[in-house]
């Protein structure tokens, strides 16, 4: 007999279910990152407009569009594919009936769902109260009507590829494998945020706290639509023990209910 054969089943513990404090929590925690956002989006369009940081921001933005070369014309365009909105789009559709086929539940695939459009949410409010203007260099890119802060691409790029990330790795069996596409979505949003940068769509703060907006969101869609109780790893298998009629038996494995 195999050793996958042999292999216990892996029962999943199950996380309280989504109630309105749910919603609560993630419409209060969504504000406070929105309100943080906007107080530091503000800060630099009006306080800082003449500071230091502002000076430094515009510099980097000259000194890529100075160093641009075909190459990495075509390679930050592929970069920013990676966080494009249909590309969003088309992957949450895809592993949003992943999730639900592979994990036999909608709790991950919910979390996905909130983790994309409430970024989008708390992005396009953010933009639209800033108004900050994009760099005064070539752009490679069409220019969206939006504002150049914070980076909706960046911010994208965390929350999906932070979430699928953060998915595989509580409940993939194979370990190795799941480090692998964890570590290969990790790199994603710093990709897209450099792309960004480099084609002259955004500043360096702006993609730095467009990553950031992102992250706390995606923070808390974790703790509050899937906390620890949701995720079950594989279970590693145990031990026979010998009983007294001298057959082997194998110890239960499921993971109890938190």
């Amino acid at each position: 007999m195999s050793a996958s054969s042999d292999r216990p089943p892996v029962k999943r513990a199950e996380a309280a279910p989504l109630t309105r404090g749910s919603a609560v929590r993630l419409v209060s925690g969504g504000l406070v990152i929105y309100l943080a956002l906007i107080a530091v989006g503000l800060t630099i369009t009006h306080p800082l407009q003449s500071s230091a940081l502002v000076r430094r921001d515009l510099a980097i933005s000259r000194w890529f569009a100075a160093h641009r070369t075909p190459t990495l014309d075509t390679l930050t365009h592929i970069g920013t594919l990676l966080a494009e909105t249909y590309t969003v789009i088309a992957l949450c559709l895809v592993l949003f009936f992943v999730f639900r086929r592979w994990l036999g539940r909608w709790r991950e695939s919910i979390a996905l769902a909130v983790a994309i459009l409430g970024e989008l949410f708390i992005f396009l409010l953010v933009t639209n109260t800033v108004h900050r203007q994009r760099p005064p260099v070539p752009r490679l890119d069409p220019a969206p009507p939006t504002s150049s802060f914070p980076s909706g691409h960046t911010a994208a790029a965390v929350a999906l590829y932070g979430c699928l990330a953060v998915i595989v790795l509580r409940q993939m069996v194979h370990r190795r494998l799941a480090v692998v596409i964890a570590v290969l979505c990790c790199c994603v949003p710093p990709i897209v945020a450099l792309s960004r940068v480099y084609r002259g769509m955004h500043y360096t703060t702006d993609v730095l706290f467009g990553a950031l907006g992102g992250g706390l969101w995606l923070l808390l869609t974790v703790l509050v639509v899937v906390p620890p109780a949701t995720f079950g790893r594989g279970a590693r298998r145990r031990p026979a023990v010998t009983g007294t009629s001298g057959t082997a038996v194998t110890p239960s494995t499921t993971l109890p209910t938190r």
